[in-house]
C-alpha cells in the first residue's frame, strides 16, 4: 500500500505533539504532510516558523490552489478551512464547523474523498470532538487512523472522542506516531 498523503488534526496542546511527531520525519518522507491545527484567528506565520525549527521538511501554509508535493508541511491557514482536491489544495471561508476554522473533519472527509484507501489520519490532543466525523469518513474508505494516546495527551478530549466513535488502527505516542508515518510511507 502507497499512502498518497498524511492529515493531521490537532487542538489544545497541538504544537508540542507536532513538534515531535515532525521532529522525527526524515527529509525523504514521500508523502506529504497536512496539519490542521485550531488556532486564533490573528496566529498568522508564527506557527509554521515554530514548526519548521524541530523538522528537515518544509514547512508552509497554504495558499489557495496550491500543489500537493511531497516533502512538505502545509498548513491550513489561521481562520480557513483547508480541502483537499485532485492535485492540489483549495481554501474556504464556510462558517466554522464545531466552532473551528480550520475545522479538521473538512480537512479529512475532503482527504478521504479524493485519496480513499490511500489516506492516514491522526488525531492528537485537543478539548473538543473535532476530527471524529473525518476520521470516519477515512476509515470508511479503508484508509488507516492513527490516534494519540490520551494519556500522552495535554487534552485527552478529543483522542478519547476519536477512540470512542472509530475502529482506529493504532493508538500511539507521538514519537510512536513519526516513527509508525515513516515506515508506512518510505
Amino acid at each position: 500500500m502507497v499512502f498518497k498523503i498524511v492529515v493531521i488534526g490537532a487542538s489544545l496542546g497541538g504544537f508540542t505533539a507536532l513538534k515531535e511527531i515532525l521532529g522525527n520525519l526524515p527529509k525523504s518522507l514521500k508523502s506529504p504532510i497536512v496539519v490542521a491545527q485550531h488556532r486564533h484567528r490573528e496566529s498568522y506565520s508564527t506557527l509554521s516558523e515554530f514548526l519548521q525549527k524541530h523538522t528537515s521538511l518544509q514547512v508552509r501554509e497554504v495558499e489557495d490552489k496550491d500543489e500537493i508535493v511531497p516533502g512538505y508541511v502545509y498548513l491550513a491557514p489561521a481562520d480557513y478551512h483547508l480541502l483537499v482536491e485532485c492535485g492540489f489544495f483549495a481554501l474556504s471561508t464556510d462558517e466554522p464547523i464545531s466552532y473551528a476554522r480550520p475545522s479538521i473533519d473538512v480537512l479529512f472527509e475532503s482527504a478521504a474523498d479524493i485519496y480513499g484507501e490511500q489516506v492516514i489520519g491522526v488525531i492528537l490532543t485537543g478539548a473538543n470532538e473535532d476530527g471524529v466525523q473525518g476520521l470516519k469518513a477515512i476509515k470508511s474508505r479503508l484508509g488507516m487512523a492513527i490516534v494519540q494516546d490520551p494519556t500522552t495527551a495535554e487534552c485527552s478530549v478529543m483522542p478519547k472522542a476519536a477512540i470512542n466513535a472509530v475502529a482506529v488502527d493504532w493508538i500511539l505516542s507521538p514519537k510512536e506516531i513519526g516513527q509508525k508515518i515513516v515506515y508506512l510511507c518510505n
